[in-house]
């Protein structure tokens, strides 16, 4: 009797996790970028694309070195604190840390870096959970944007589609894609991605940048109060 494929024994032994190694190597990365970088910015990130970002950093991998990833490791690797930080102030940077944000190590002048960031926005097509940034509705009546094989695939999305007689994707009554300020389930943001409505805007924001000089607060509202105390 063949032995069942069911029972074949599947080895996970090259299945590796990104363990200490990993973490100290980017610690030893971030020591480095320290020594080898004029300044050191925090910036936070909303609607993240990675392909957008890379394309950035691509732009500026001559004179500058982006981090991404936990912020812990990389608190660890700057320092949490006075006593343990490896250059003056630059415990302040960790605790700016917060949520979304990453490291940005440059040589490239303040006025530069400033202008770069404030300039820097990618539109796109908004994800599941996205907020919509406007109301979008559809009229009762033919779709010619729409090929008579889409009706299928609209039906299936919640939309109240049919075909004419004329063989063209029609409406038979008004249809909300998604109202403002609301969340967008995954069928509005596919029938958004179909109209070509981008609602996602990729941007990054200076938190605060370092240097051996001085340290400054780039962005209004911060609180400050654990930095400050620190």
């Amino acid at each position: 009797m063949p032995k069942s494929k069911r029972n074949k024994a599947v080895t996970l032994s090259k299945t590796k996790k990104k363990g200490r190694e990993h973490k100290e190597s980017i610690v030893n990365s971030i020591r480095q970028a320290v020594d080898d970088y004029n300044s050191i910015y925090v910036f936070s990130f909303e609607n993240m694309r990675n392909l957008k970002f890379k394309e950035f950093r691509e732009q500026l991998k001559s004179s500058s070195r982006f981090f991404l990833g936990s912020n812990k490791v990389m608190q660890i690797s700057l320092g949490r604190s006075v006593a343990d930080e490896i250059r003056p102030g630059i415990h302040k940077v960790s605790k700016l840390l917060r949520g979304d944000a990453g490291l940005c190590f440059s040589n490239l002048p303040k006025e530069e870096i400033l202008r770069l960031f404030e300039e820097y926005e990618e539109h796109d097509f908004a994800r599941t959970g996205s907020t919509a940034t406007e109301k979008v509705e559809l009229k009762e009546g033919p779709l010619d944007q729409f090929t008579h094989e889409m009706e299928p695939f609209l039906r299936k999305q919640g939309m109240p589609v049919r075909l004419n007689k004329g063989g063209v994707v029609e409406l038979v009554s008004d249809y909300v894609v998604c109202e403002e300020g609301k969340p967008l389930s995954p069928e509005s943001a596919r029938i958004l991605r179909l109209l070509g409505s981008k609602m996602a805007t990729f941007r990054l924001h200076l938190i605060c940048r370092w240097s051996p000089e001085d340290f400054e607060v780039l962005k209004e509202g911060l609180d400050l109060s654990d930095v400050e105390s620190s």
